[in-house]
C-alpha cells in the first residue's frame, strides 16, 4: 500500500474523531513525529510519511493503529496498555484501531513467532513517553512555569500549584511542538498498567458478536466460492461433470482453475449442496504415499549412514565406545492439522489495475505479494485490511486461500469471497510434519553424562532439530544431526514449529537418563545446567541462569517430591526466548492413568497484561496436551483418513486438568509467551504417566500407547 492510500485510510478514521495531537512513530527509528495538527483533511494530507499513529483528540480519547493481526494473542490490549503506560493516560479513553496493511510504515506487521510484543516493547514505551514529555512542555510554555515543576497523572498534567489540563485542552499547543529526539522512560516501580489487570479491548465486541472475522466480512454485490481440491496429495485432475451442479439453485458457474474446481453461488449452503453433485475424477502423478510408507521411510533414514551434522562437540564416538552404559530410545510423531475454529476464507476484488483484499492472515505482506506475482499487478495498486483471526496457529501463515480468491475473482470479473469448508480445511491444508527422532545417551562408571547423540528425521521437516538448545553446551560429546524425505504432502509451520514435538521427545527421553543414573530428574537437569554455566562446551542459545529459575520455581510451586498421593513429572524447556518448565501430576483411575493438575514456571520477561499472560500460557498448555493425548493424521494412499471433527479427536473441556500459572519477576524486556508453554506440556505428562504405570510412553498420540489399554470414543 502507497502512503498515499495509508493517508486516505487514516483520514477516514481521523474525520471521525475530532482535531488533536496526531503522533506517529518510526518503526524502524522509534522516534515519534509531529504528523499534522488534525484540523483539516487538507492538512492531514500533506502530513509527515509515518508508520503509525497514536491520536490525542480533544475529548481526551487515544487512539492507536494497531498494525499486527489480531488471532487471540491479545496484541490489540498490550499495545495500548504499553502506550498508556508510559503516557500517564486515562485508561477508559484509549481506543485501538486494526490499521491496514502497509509495509512502507510498518517494520514488522505479521503474526507468528511469539514476536510482536518482543519487537515493539521499547518502541512503543518511548511513543507513549515522547507524546507525555511534549503534552509537559505544552502545559509549562501556557502557564510560564518551569517543566520541572510539572507532571502527569491518568489523563492530565498537574502543575505543584494544583492546577491541571487535560491532554485533549494541550492537544492542539503540543503539536505544534518540535518533537524531543531523547526522552526517559519510567521506572517499572512506577508502572500503574504495566505488569496489571487490564481489561481486553475487545471483549465486549467479541461477546457480543461485534467483532468482525474473516467469516462475518461482506461486501453488497459479491459472489461465494468453494473449492474442490485434489483428494490426495500427488493428484492431479482429470475430468469434471458439473452440469447437475450448474443446474441446481442458486449456482452461478462452476469454474476450473490450475488443478481445482470451483463453485460459485449466492450462497455457502447452496455451495455445499450443489458441491455433492460434482462428478471429479483424477489420476495420479506422484506416488501416493500412506502412513505406512512413512514409517518405512522412518526406519530407512535411520538407518542411513550419512546426515547433515547440525552440531558436533568433542568425540561422541569415541565416548560411546568407551561408554559404561548406552541408554537409547525413538520417539515418533504424526502429521496434525492446525485445525483453527475458523476455516479458512479470503474476499478479493480484482479490478483491471487495482485490487482489494479484505480476510484474516498473520502474514498480509506475504499475502499481497504472492497476489501481485499472481496477476501481475504492482504491489502498490493492492490494497490488504486485516480482520479479526479465528485461531490460526501457523496456518494463515500460508497464502494459498488468499490466491484462491484473487484468482477467482480476476476470472469472474467480480468481487469473490472463498469460503472453506471444515473438511477442506483438514484435507486441503498444511501440516505439522511428522518426525522420529533417535536418541542415545552415553554413561560413564560414576554414572555420569559423557555422550549425547540425536538424529532428527522429518517429512518435509528442514531441519527437524535445535541443534544449540538444551542439553547442548552441558555435554562435552555431542552429535546432532538431521535427514529428511521430500514429500508432496504439503506442510507449514504449526504452533511452536518443530520443538512442539521436540520437547516432548528430548525431556522424555531425559528422564529416561535421568532414571539410568539413579538421579531425580529435576537435580539431573541442574547438575547439567550447572556445566553448562561453569563449563560451557560451546555456543548456546539459552539462558543458563533462566532456565534453572523456571526450574526452582515449578519445583516450589509443585511441591516435587513432596506428593505421595499423585505421580509427578518434570519438563523444561527455551523456545522463542522465553522459558517454560512444567511438572504435570497423574494417577490412576479406572486402571488408565489421568492428569489432574499442571503447574507451570514462565519466564518471558516484563508481564505486560497479567490476565493475557495467563490465558496464553493456560491455552499453549491445554493445546499442547490435547494433541498430545489425542492428536493424528494418518494418510492412506495419499488421502487423510480424518476429514472431520466425527474422526478426529480433540480434547473435551471435561479432559482439562486444573493449571496453575507462575511468572518469574525478573523485569527484563518482553520475550515471546504465545508458543512456549506448547513444547514442554506433553513432556511432563509423559513422565508423570511412566511414573504412575511405569509404561514409557514414546509415540504420539498417547491414547495409542500402551499406558491406555482402552481407546476413547468419539
Amino acid at each position: 500500500m502507497t502512503s498515499t492510500t495509508g493517508r486516505r485510510n487514516f483520514l477516514k478514521i481521523a474525520a471521525t474523531i475530532g482535531g488533536g495531537l496526531v503522533l506517529g512513530f518510526d518503526w524502524f527509528s522509534a522516534n515519534a513525529e509531529i504528523a499534522v495538527n488534525a484540523l483539516s483533511k487538507a492538512e492531514l494530507a500533506e502530513g509527515t510519511s509515518l508508520n503509525s499513529y497514536l491520536y490525542i483528540a480533544q475529548d481526551n480519547t487515544i487512539t492507536i493503529f494497531s498494525p499486527n493481526p489480531e488471532v487471540g494473542q491479545n496484541i490489540k490490549t498490550s499495545f495500548p496498555t504499553i502506550i498508556a503506560e508510559e503516557l500517564d493516560a486515562d485508561w477508559t479513553k484509549v481506543k485501538v484501531v486494526q490499521a491496514p496493511f502497509d509495509n512502507s510504515r510498518f517494520e514488522r506487521q505479521v503474526t507468528g513467532g511469539s514476536g510482536a510484543t518482543p519487537h515493539s516493547y521499547k518502541k512503543l514505551r518511548r511513543v507513549g513517553a515522547t507524546a507525555r514529555q511534549m503534552l509537559l512542555e505544552a502545559a509549562s510554555k501556557q502557564w510560564n512555569v518551569p517543566v520541572a515543576e510539572c507532571s502527569t497523572e491518568n489523563g492530565f498534567v498537574i502543575h505543584s500549584s494544583g492546577k491541571r489540563s487535560s491532554y485533549g485542552e494541550l492537544s492542539i499547543e503540543a503539536s505544534k511542538l518540535s518533537v524531543p529526539q531523547d526522552v526517559k522512560l519510567k521506572d517499572r516501580k512506577d508502572f500503574k498498567l504495566i505488569g496489571k489487570r487490564v481489561k481486553n479491548v475487545e471483549n465486549k465486541n467479541i461477546a457480543t458478536g461485534k467483532a468482525l472475522y474473516g467469516m462475518d466480512f461482506y461486501r453488497e454485490g459479491m459472489l461465494y466460492a468453494m473449492v474442490q481440491r485434489p483428494e490426495g496429495f500427488g493428484m492431479k485432475l482429470k475430468a469434471v461433470e458439473s452440469a447437475a451442479a450448474k443446474a441446481m439453485p442458486g449456482i452461478i458457474d462452476v469454474i476450473t482453475f490450475k488443478n481445482n474446481v470451483a463453485i460459485i453461488g449466492k450462497s455457502t449452503w447452496q455451495l455445499l449442496k450443489a458441491r455433492k453433485a460434482l462428478k471429479v475424477t483424477y489420476e495420479n502423478t506422484e506416488k501416493l504415499e500412506s502412513t505406512d510408507d512413512h514409517n518405512r521411510i522412518f526406519s530407512e533414514l535411520m538407518a542411513k549412514p550419512e546426515a547433515t551434522v547440525r552440531r558436533k562437540n568433542g568425540d561422541p564416538d569415541a565416548a560411546f565406545a568407551s561408554a559404561a552404559k548406552i541408554i537409547k530410545s525413538e520417539y515418533q510423531c504424526p502429521f496434525l492439522p492446525h485445525n483453527p475454529m475458523e476455516p479458512m476464507n479470503f474476499f478479493a476484488d480484482v479490478k483491471t489495475d487495482s485490487v482489494e483484499l479484505v480476510g484474516p492472515t498473520q502474514n498480509p505482506g506475504s499475502a499481497r505479494s504472492s497476489v501481485s506475482k499472481l496477476l501481475g499487478i504492482p504491489e502498490n495498486k493492492i490494497s490488504l485490511e486485516i480482520t479479526r483471526i479465528g485461531g490460526g496457529f501457523g496456518r494463515r501463515l500460508m497464502d494459498d486461500f488468499v490466491l484462491e480468491a484473487a484468482e477467482l475473482s480476476s476470472i469472474l470479473k467480480a468481487p469473490v469471497k472463498v469460503v472453506w469448508s471444515r473438511e477442506d480445511d483438514m484435507m486441503g491444508g498444511y501440516y505439522r510434519p511428522a518426525v522420529r527422532y533417535r536418541f542415545e545417551a552415553a554413561l560413564d562408571a560414576k554414572n555420569d553424562l559423557i555422550g549425547y547423540r540425536l538424529r532428527g528425521a522429518g517429512i518435509n521437516a528442514g531441519n527437524p532439530t535445535r541443534e544449540n538448545n538444551f542439553p547442548s553446551g552441558a555435554v562435552e560429546n555431542l552429535l546432532i544431526e538431521s535427514i529428511e524425505h521430500k514429500s508432496p504432502i504439503s506442510t507449514a509451520p504449526w504452533r511452536a514449529p518443530i520443538t512442539n514435538f521436540l520437547a516432548f521427545a528430548e525431556q522424555s527421553f531425559l528422564d529416561e537418563v535421568a532414571l539410568a543414573t539413579g538421579k531425580d530428574p529435576v537435580q539431573f537437569r541442574l547438575d547439567l545446567l550447572n556445566k553448562a554455566k561453569t563449563a560451557p562446551v560451546g555456543p548456546v542459545r539459552y539462558d543458563v541462569d533462566r532456565m534453572i529459575g523456571v526450574i526452582k520455581l515449578a519445583a516450589e510451586k509443585s511441591g516435587w517430591g513432596t506428593k505421595k498421593e499423585v505421580s509427578q513429572g518434570f519438563s523444561v524447556y527455551f523456545s522463542h526466548a522465553s522459558y517454560v518448565a512444567i511438572v504435570a501430576e497423574a494417577s490412576i483411575k479406572n486402571n488408565k492413568p489421568q492428569i489432574s493438575k499442571i503447574y507451570a514456571a514462565t519466564d518471558c520477561g516484563e508481564v505486560v497484561s497479567p490476565m493475557g499472560a495467563r490465558q496464553q500460557v493456560i491455552g499453549g498448555i491445554v493445546d499442547g496436551f490435547g494433541h498430545a493425548m489425542y492428536g493424528k493424521l494418518s494418510f492412506k494412499n495419499g488421502t487423510p483418513e480424518q476429514n472431520n471433527y466425527h474422526k478426529y479427536r480433540l480434547i473435551r473441556m471435561r479432559e482439562i486438568p486444573e493449571v496453575e500459572a507462575h511468572f518469574v519477576d525478573n523485569g527484563l524486556d518482553p520475550t515471546g509467551l504465545g508458543e512456549p508453554s506448547l513444547p514442554p506440556t506433553s513432556g511432563a505428562v509423559a513422565n508423570a504417566i511412566y511414573k504412575a504405570t511405569g509404561k514409557r510412553i514414546r509415540n504420539q498420540p498417547f491414547i495409542d500407547e500402551a499406558p491406555f489399554k482402552v481407546k476413547a470414543t468419539v
